[in-house]
């Protein structure tokens, strides 16, 4: 039997607090709503950015916490090599960017567990384009309709 210890505790929090994180950052996204008179505004993209950096933090934090519980779920060549916590934090943070905003370059790719988390992460990756833009379009749209007629 496997004992926990009091830095597999930490790191598992660290992961929980991370996800968390995303789920608002998803969250907070679907609910902005451009200014009055407004299509589009910059604060926005601003939101877009800061949700799009943290759900690559967030995502990064899960893979270096899964790597430091002992799960390998990242591979660089034969298999992902740190020789300091900078070379794993610096080796998550580009895969969880690569694989949030193109398909992925190959050189570091995922295994076990963490394909299922490079997913999802992905899923996300291309769903927050278009939760952007149709939360924008229909906020557009319901404020030409008369008050009556708003859901």
């Amino acid at each position: 039997m496997e004992v926990i210890t009091m830095m597999d505790l930490l790191i598992m929090f660290a992961m929980f607090i991370a996800s968390a994180g995303v789920i608002v950052s998803l969250v907070l996204l679907l609910r902005n709503q451009p200014p009055e008179g407004r299509r589009i505004s910059t604060r926005n993209f601003i939101i877009l950015i800061i949700v799009y950096a943290t759900v690559m933090s967030g995502f990064a934090v899960i893979y270096m916490g899964l790597e430091l519980l002992g799960q390998s779920v990242l591979v660089e060549g034969e298999t992902l090599e740190f020789t300091s916590l900078g070379h794993l934090i610096e080796d998550v943070m580009y895969f969880s960017a690569v694989t949030m905003l193109t398909v992925g370059y190959g050189d570091i790719t995922p295994q076990g567990i963490g394909r299922w988390v490079a997913m999802v992460q992905a899923l996300i990756g291309y769903l927050l384009p278009v939760a952007f833009v149709v939360t924008t379009v229909i906020y557009s749209e319901e404020r030409k309709l008369p008050k009556t007629e708003r859901l």
